[in-house]
């Protein structure tokens, strides 16, 4: 399985980047090669203390670069999803499936131009969850 890089987001505020080809979005925890595939350090990471873990295409991204957000700014395909993270961040995006029973789910970004390929959204680091505009319960 290729690696993928991310950036993981821990509900404490950490972040980590590196790279994993075991994540699997009904698995409870996944390992981590800090600074990449061949890292220094392997950690096992636990999802349920996540916010997000951001499928990135570069580490280093473009800190200048304003992603494009709201409705108008969405060209992609699927439900048409906007999440209100507890810690006052908002993604908006979308995602071909939602089950409350998992996890989390996949976002994949409005903005094309975005350095965010996919993002998996954990449903315990939410607040507000927004599906096709109609507000979704959450259940914590």
């Amino acid at each position: 399985m290729p690696a993928n890089k991310i950036v993981v987001h821990e509900k404490s505020g950490n972040v980590l980047k590196g790279t994993t080809a075991d994540f699997l979005p009904k698995r409870p925890l996944f390992h981590l090669a800090v600074g990449g595939m061949h890292g220094e350090e392997m950690k096992k990471i636990v999802v349920d203390h996540l916010k997000a873990i951001f499928f990135v295409k570069d580490f280093g991204g473009d800190k200048d670069y304003k992603e494009a957000k709201g409705p108008d700014a969405l060209p992609g395909s699927g439900k048409k999803i906007r999440v209100v993270f507890k810690d006052g961040e908002t993604v908006s995006g979308y995602t071909h499936a939602i089950n409350m029973e998992q996890p989390g789910f996949f976002l994949v970004p409005g903005d094309p131009k975005s350095n965010n390929e996919r993002i998996f959204i954990v449903f315990s680091s939410l607040s507000q969850l927004e599906v096709d505009g109609s507000l979704v319960t959450l259940t914590q």
